[in-house]
């Protein structure tokens, strides 16, 4: 299993969101690169990265430093928010993204999900963020009577690989992922799930990894110092038992 830490930026700036609230943001002291910087020397492979400006707003408001950040990066990058039209998908992949994570775009236009699948495979992802089970679109802003599981099944077929799935009740609490939804998703063929809201203990990476989930995204539980990336990265290779 992959480890993806997260770098979400505001205003140019480090941030966290507790529960998807911009209202409950912690802002760290840290520019975006000193964040990749810090991940790629503890061992990181992967990084996952969100314009929350451009997901909240629907369009990139931070591309001027996410760029730069994705052209010195030799790691594998995702990045998502704000992404709804090809040629910010172009863009981003030309930057040296690894993939790029479609939102809001992927529920409200699905003709533009199936043109960028058609173009780019593999480099597409969605996010799914659910509020009690339901669809979150617009930064999480709005919640959809759309269900989460039934979501992916369809994204599945449209011939989407890999979907990151965010319960926002979680997000940014350190109070623990929702295993039960992750042993759901797992039984999902053909569609890689990544995990992200609340994974906030070794036990919980590992669990994730014995159930066959791809990735899990860690964010404030790296910030706060709640987990180390070098032991969580170990427990997802499988190398360091809990």
């Amino acid at each position: 299993m992959k480890i993806f830490p997260a770098i979400d930026i505001k205003d140019g700036r480090v941030v966290r969101l507790k529960y998807g609230d911009y209202q409950q943001m912690s802002v760290y002291d840290m520019a975006p690169s000193d964040a990749l910087a810090a991940f790629s020397d503890a061992g990181a492979t992967c990084v996952h990265v969100v314009d929350l400006d451009g997901a909240k707003d629907g369009h990139p408001g931070n591309a001027a430093v996410i760029e730069p950040l994705l052209k010195k990066s030799k790691l594998f990058a995702e990045i998502g928010g704000g992404i709804r039209d090809m040629a910010t998908i172009d863009r981003y992949l030309a930057a040296g993204a690894g993939r790029v994570i479609l939102g809001t775009a992927a529920l409200a236009d699905k003709k533009f999900l199936l043109d960028a699948i058609a173009k780019y495979g593999e480099k597409i992802a969605v996010g799914v963020d659910c509020r009690d089970g339901k669809v979150a679109v617009s930064g999480w802003l709005e919640t959809t009577a759309i269900e989460g599981i039934a979501f992916c099944l369809q994204l599945r077929d449209y011939g989407v690989k890999t979907v990151i799935y965010t319960d926002i009740s979680r997000d940014g609490a350190l109070s623990g992922a929702n295993i039960d939804i992750y042993q759901q998703l797992s039984q999902i063929t053909g569609l890689d799930i990544v995990a992200s809201g609340g994974i906030s203990s070794l036990a919980e990476i590992k669990q994730l990894r014995e159930m066959g989930i791809a990735a899990a995204i860690l964010g404030k539980s790296l910030y706060s110092g709640k987990l180390g990336l070098h032991d969580a990265l170990a427990v997802a290779r499988g190398e360091k038992e809990v």
